[in-house]
């Protein structure tokens, strides 16, 4: 299946990496810090204090953030564990509508998710809501992280639907699935 927003796809994955990136990086100055603090007591100096705080906050926030953009990419490259054992044993021209059945559902689902999360986001900037850690970091910055990334798995998934849509209707009986659970 050919997808003409994976360019976008794949920014929401890159930035996925990204957040990841930021974790491991942040957790390394962390533990570097507490190393060297570790030496500077041990040859009999004073602690150095090299903290980050409010480090797990953080870490949480981007790791929303990494779960949430790397949904359409994952879908797009196949990546979403798919139970294809029952759609996989039945004939081209069934499985077509099972599939499109399965995305409709999922499509509704993700809708109702980034409808929330949109509600959700709004709420959290009319309120000026922020997080309650070492750190006032404004709410709005993580959910808004959720719902780009939902709204990336929502347009992936109306992609797929659409495509198999098609399929289902013109050419029901040339339906397959690869071994990924792409058309």
């Amino acid at each position: 299946m050919t997808y003409r927003l994976r360019p976008l796809y794949n920014l929401g994955g890159y930035l996925a990496a990204l957040c990841l990136c930021l974790i491991c990086a942040l957790i390394t100055a962390q533990i570097l810090g507490r190393i060297i603090d570790r030496i500077a007591t041990g040859i009999g100096g004073d602690r150095i204090g090299l903290a980050i705080p409010g480090l797990s906050e953080i870490s949480g926030f981007l790791l929303v953030g990494a779960s949430f953009l790397g949904l359409a990419y994952t879908f797009v490259h196949g990546g979403h564990i798919r139970v294809t054992l029952l759609i996989g044993r039945l004939p081209a021209a069934p499985r077509a509508f099972v599939e499109l059945f399965c995305l409709s559902i999922a499509l509704v689902l993700c809708l109702y998710l980034g409808w929330y999360l949109y509600w959700l986001l709004d709420d959290s900037i009319a309120f000026n809501e922020t997080s309650y850690g070492l750190l006032s970091i404004p709410l709005w910055i993580p959910q808004s992280a959720m719902l780009s990334g939902v709204v990336l798995f929502c347009l992936a998934l109306a992609e797929a639907w659409l495509s198999t849509l098609v399929t289902a209707a013109t050419r029901p009986s040339s339906f397959t699935i690869d071994d990924s659970g792409q058309e």
